[in-house]
């Protein structure tokens, strides 16, 4: 029986170095799961045999071959990465391209309007800037009405108070 299990490990041990062997000259994904679905095998086997485990992450940290051993092939990171950078590149154009339409378009209808006539008045930046401080006075002068409607509101409670306790001054006299 002990011989039979030794038989069966080294029968899985061989299609492990099989499989290992067949994903490194075909340069597909190496990794436990791959090798282990090729060889037939659970992954926990990887763990009891520690040397195969070795060898599968050493085999995976090298660079993989294109078939026929004509130097390396393209990994699927380097595929990501490539993919990732054209991604970006690909989205700053199409920034800058909507930056340089959008200029000459806005010069344009500056252009337009001020020949036309049609158009607001030249000086929109002292407007705006104007708008702005007068908002801001606007701000500053709610605020003083709201404080002087705290302080009235106040003063009239003060007022209904003494009213109150003179009320009750004069009753309690008759």
């Amino acid at each position: 029986m002990v011989e039979s299990r030794r038989a069966d490990t080294g029968r899985r041990r061989q299609r492990v170095l099989s499989a290992l062997a067949d994903a490194t000259k075909s340069g597909t994904d190496i990794s436990v799961t791959a090798i282990a679905r090729r060889a037939g095998v659970d992954r926990t086997f990887f763990y009891r045999h520690c040397d195969l485990l070795a060898q599968i992450h050493a085999q995976a940290a090298e660079p993989a071959t294109v078939p026929g051993g004509h130097g390396p092939a393209v990994s699927r990171a380097s595929l990501m990465a490539d993919l990732a950078a054209a991604d970006a590149r690909s989205a700053r154009l199409a920034a800058q391209v909507r930056r340089l339409e959008a200029r000459p378009s806005e010069v344009l209808d500056d252009q337009v309007w001020s020949e036309s006539g049609v158009g607001g008045p030249e000086d929109t930046e002292q407007l705006k800037a104007r708008i702005t401080t007068l908002e801001q006075q606007l701000i500053d002068l709610e605020l003083k009405l709201q404080e002087r409607d705290d302080d009235l509101a106040a003063a009239r409670a003060a007022n209904r108070e003494l009213m109150a306790q003179l009320n009750r001054q004069d009753s309690a006299r008759s």
